[in-house]
């Protein structure tokens, strides 16, 4: 599909945002990798400023966001129980992980300049990050394994959510993944953890006396 000049816009100022920094980043250099005149103003046919770009994309990717989780979790509950319960968690994990990816330069454009921006701060708050930690409280609770679960599933989130968000922040910023842990092994032990909120038998099908994670009672 064909890009709009005002979608170039936005997806090369938030290119150059994450390689450079917005301060860094004139509206001039913006224009260039757009495929307008540098300096002849076309970026101001579209925004009124550098700011306006920056607050349009961030805008832009939470309104994403929020399709995408929809998509994503329509998506997840087609599987239902026809699936087994740790096939299922696999991809809710990497459906967390590919959209943290998707996000990879806002996520350096977050740390290095929006501190500044507080609105904006609040934007990715709202718009990005906890669409993500509502999205894992509502497919909890359809799942059959867990209807009976007396269980918070807001702090189970919290706790779930948050482990696949610092996966990738822990690798933009820091440059290597947690521990040094691939993502295969990071998506096995965060489903392990799924599983074990379990109190009861193993998940329907697999073979009895040999599920492929042991299901614990929580520690009260």
């Amino acid at each position: 599909m064909t890009r709009s000049t005002r979608e170039r816009i936005i997806d090369e100022a938030l290119r150059l945002f994450a390689e450079r920094g917005y301060s860094a980043t004139s509206v001039a250099e913006i224009e260039a990798a757009s495929g307008l005149s540098p300096g002849a103003g076309g970026l101001y046919r579209h925004f009124k400023s550098k700011y306006e770009v920056l607050a349009a994309a961030i805008n832009e990717h939470a309104s994403r966001t929020r399709t995408q989780v929809a998509e994503c979790l329509a998506g997840l509950n087609g599987m239902e129980s026809a699936v087994d319960l740790e096939d299922r968690l696999t991809h809710l994990c990497l459906a967390g992980l590919a959209k943290m990816g998707e996000e990879s330069e806002l996520t350096r454009v977050f740390f290095r300049d929006l501190s500044q921006f507080p609105e904006l701060v609040a934007v990715v708050r709202e718009g990005l990050l906890q669409p993500m930690f509502d999205a894992i409280v509502t497919w909890f609770q359809v799942q059959p394994e867990y209807r009976d679960a007396k269980i918070d599933w807001t702090g189970v989130s919290a706790v779930l959510g948050g482990a696949v968000v610092h996966y990738r922040l822990f690798q933009e910023t820091v440059g290597d993944v947690p521990g040094h842990v691939a993502k295969e092994q990071f998506v096995a032990g965060w489903v392990r953890l799924a599983v074990g909120l379990l109190s009861g038998p193993a998940p329907v099908g697999r073979a009895a006396g040999s599920p492929s994670y042991p299901v614990q009672t929580p520690v009260s």
